[in-house]
């Protein structure tokens, strides 16, 4: 009941946030209608339907109906969701220490933390968690990774399945800190390596004292890697980019429908170093804030950027407090570089044939200078000065990503491979050639854009009767989609081998044996390190 009556609850509180902050840029008439239309369709449904309906059920899939029209990013939050966002912000909670996956039916484990309660307790990525304490995750409805939160130095049980076979275990709860830097390094030449994961409260602290160290050191340069950094609090974007640039330095602005969210953001502190020459790495899983940082640090001409076009994540989220502890997370603007770039990569006021948000084309692309007079483009992300192909993920290594097959073979090869040190491991030519049998065999296949293509032009040819004509062509067309497929996997074997080395590695030596493997063998780092050492070069790129 109390349930029902929060979801009711959060809608009555609708009309509220829609007059004060949208009114003025609507017809305060026409919403007061809908949501009268919608009050009376929700009694009289509820009162008169055929059979006993469930008001929260039907309430939350009104609220999702709605939002999901909008962008993947306005979302409405319980209360745990709501509790959960501050842990993320906050770098600390009390859990098992490992990042999940949550499917239908179980829990797996995707990596443990060093040292944390589940590696501790012998889990290790790979496995799947079938039940917690005498719950069984198949027949839990709700979110069943908040089964493995608890109070610090609580004991669970655990039931998994390790290849095939079940397994217990018990753990006690801890609590888990999530550091936002979480590894760094002086490395030959000089050059200072810190890697930032996220952007929590610590973010800016966390790199400004790697930074001090570095120097302390004898560290000359500096790689600052933001690849696979999902982003988190504007404030601490703005915070990590004034460690390089000076005070009063525009870093980013938004701009929105409602005036009051037209803001900008500059540096407000003195900076630790302006001069020491700095590379960014990037890649398409660095959004939000990751682009903020490293958009401004080019349109400044500050650092060089490398990788490959960032996600393009440049709308901007506010929660909005609701009744009962809930929360609409709302997207209220639009990030821009210092340039007057937008980040946003996908239009979601337009959409295709089947709902999905059109990506802006290269021909919409609009030009922008850097202080230096450097061409630079919006169209969605951060192109990087320096593409590199190791950093891209094409349509394949998407689709692979996507299946878990990456994931899946590094949990065979750790079972079935030793390894006693990072520096000794090499992904061979033999070693690709296992990874595609084993796609074979697993029966991996995904669907390419032109397929899809494909099936439209097939449709069209059946309802228009051609389809016979047409069977010859069509069937040689397959085929040759067929065999790119396949030449595919040897094109982007650069991207796919750096990706395997990278998730098996973590297997044996967590996410710091990782690291310690980077900063020799990976190759955006020695192409970085290589520009850093070369102060012409360095240079001659900033400078366009």
């Amino acid at each position: 009941m109390k349930k029902t009556l929060s979801k009711i609850a959060f809608f009555a509180a609708l009309p509220v946030l829609l007059f004060t902050t949208v009114s003025y840029k609507s017809d305060f008439f026409e919403i007061a209608k809908q949501l009268e239309i919608f009050t009376t369709l929700f009694k009289e449904l509820n009162m008169n339907y055929v059979d006993e309906t469930n008001p929260a059920a039907l309430m939350d899939t009104a609220i999702n109906a709605m939002l999901e029209d909008l962008d993947p990013y306005t979302h409405y939050w319980n209360e745990q969701e709501v509790q959960a966002a501050r842990i993320d912000n906050a770098g600390e909670y009390t859990g098992i220490g490992a990042t999940v996956g949550i499917k239908a039916d179980k829990i797996v484990i995707l990596e443990p933390y060093k040292n944390y309660p589940a590696d501790k307790a012998g889990l290790k990525a790979g496995d799947e968690i079938i039940k917690i304490g005498n719950i069984a995750v198949e027949n839990f409805s709700e979110d069943a990774g908040e089964l493995l939160k608890g109070a610090p130095n609580s004991k669970v049980a655990l039931t998994f399945k390790r290849r095939g076979e079940i397994k217990t275990t018990s753990l006690t709860r801890g609590a888990v800190e999530i550091k936002a830097v979480p590894f760094y390094k002086l490395l030959e030449g000089n050059t200072g390596y810190i890697v930032l994961s996220q952007f929590n409260r610590n973010a800016s602290a966390e790199t400004a004292e790697a930074l001090r160290e570095l120097k302390e050191q004898g560290a000359e340069k500096i790689i600052l890697d933001l690849r696979g950094n999902p982003g988190g609090l504007l404030s601490e974007a703005i915070n990590v980019t004034n460690i390089f640039v000076p005070q009063g330095e525009l870093i980013t602005s938004t701009k929105s429908a409602v005036e009051k969210y037209n803001q900008t953001f500059s540096t407000t502190r003195k900076a630790i170093d302006t001069r020491i020459p700095l590379a960014v790495l990037i890649n398409g899983r660095s959004a939000s804030a990751s682009e903020i940082v490293a958009g401004s640090l080019q349109d400044l001409d500050r650092a060089v950027i490398l990788g490959a076009r960032s996600f393009g994540k440049g709308l901007v989220q506010r929660p909005k407090d609701l009744t009962y502890g809930t929360q609409l997370k709302v997207t209220i603007s639009r990030y821009y570089t210092p340039s007057g770039r937008c980040i946003q990569a996908l239009d979601y006021r337009h959409r295709d044939e089947e709902g999905n948000a059109l990506r802006y084309s290269a021909k919409d692309y609009n030009e922008f200078k850097t202080r230096n007079g450097r061409k630079v483009y919006d169209g969605g992300g951060i192109l990087p000065d320096i593409k590199l192909e190791t950093s891209e993920f094409s349509d394949i290594t998407n689709a692979l990503l996507l299946k878990n097959a990456i994931f899946d073979y590094a949990t065979n090869y750790y079972y079935t491979h030793k390894l006693d040190t990072p520096e000794e491991f090499s992904f061979t030519e033999k070693d690709y050639s296992d990874f595609k049998d084993y796609l074979k065999s697993t029966g991996f296949e995904y669907q390419t854009a032109t397929e899809k293509e494909l099936e439209d032009v097939v449709a069209a040819a059946e309802k228009e009767g051609y389809q016979q004509n047409l069977s010859g062509e069509l069937k040689s067309i397959k085929e040759a989609i067929s065999n790119s497929k396949e030449q595919a996997l040897n094109l982007k074997k650069a991207e796919i081998m750096s990706l395997l080395s990278e998730e098996i590695i973590k297997r044996y030596f967590y996410k710091e044996g990782l690291y310690e493997y980077y900063v020799k063998k990976n190759p955006e780092i020695l192409k970085a390190k290589e520009i850093l050492q070369d102060k012409a070069q360095y240079q001659n790129i900033l400078k366009g």
